[in-house]
């Protein structure tokens, strides 16, 4: 399949040319935020099944007094909103491209408590290989509403095809220089999704 060819191909050259900037990364994450350097999260991927996503860390461990987890906010630190707004936090992905959990373009891999609260036809988005990045990425990214977030996903799948690929990879590129939409408005990152779509 071209797809899968096109993800290898790239994801397994971008890993290599981009290996100094993965190391620097890394070198400035542990400085930051000290070990782990990575941060590992179940995702539901193609048919919803379980895989490990792995990204840079861009938040601190952070608790209150009763032992509950800050807000993302008083979490992400000022370098990893940094990582964010360049989506160099996404570079470990690669690897999750390249052993095939994962595509170049789709619909990004949501939480797992998620899966019970889409409907049927939001569901369908895990009918192809998560990407990272896709259509609503390129239409909004985090600061779309989570109808039109999963609309979008949908759209792509019924609409998928090389053409429109390479599409969103180039208009990603621009996004990511413009810093376009990094987070829902008011909020540090993005608010949870909760049955019927509600932001």
């Amino acid at each position: 399949m071209i797809k899968r060819a096109l993800d290898i191909i790239v994801s397994a050259t971008a890993l290599l040319l981009l290996s100094p900037v993965l190391l620097v990364v890394a070198i400035v994450v542990r400085y930051d935020l000290g070990s782990p350097i990575l941060f590992r999260q179940i995702r539901p991927g193609l048919r919803a099944a379980p895989f490990r996503m792995i990204k840079f860390r861009t938040m601190r461990e952070a608790t209150d007094s009763d032992g509950n987890a800050l807000s993302d906010a008083d979490r992400l630190t000022r370098i990893g909103r940094l990582l964010r707004a360049t989506s160099l936090d996404e570079l470990p992905e690669l690897w999750n491209v390249l052993i095939g959990e994962m595509s170049l373009v789709g619909p990004r891999p949501l939480l797992m408590e998620y899966l019970p609260r889409y409907s049927p036809e939001q569901r369908r988005r895990h009918e192809v290989r998560p990407g990272i990045t896709g259509w609503a990425q390129v239409n909004g990214r985090n600061a779309l509403d989570w109808p039109q977030r999963l609309a979008m996903d949908v759209w792509y799948v019924d609409n998928r095809s090389l053409r429109l690929d390479l599409k969103i990879l180039w208009m990603t590129v621009s996004k990511v220089i413009a810093r376009d939409g990094i987070s829902a408005e008011g909020q540090a990152t993005m608010s949870k999704f909760q049955n019927g779509g509600d932001r």
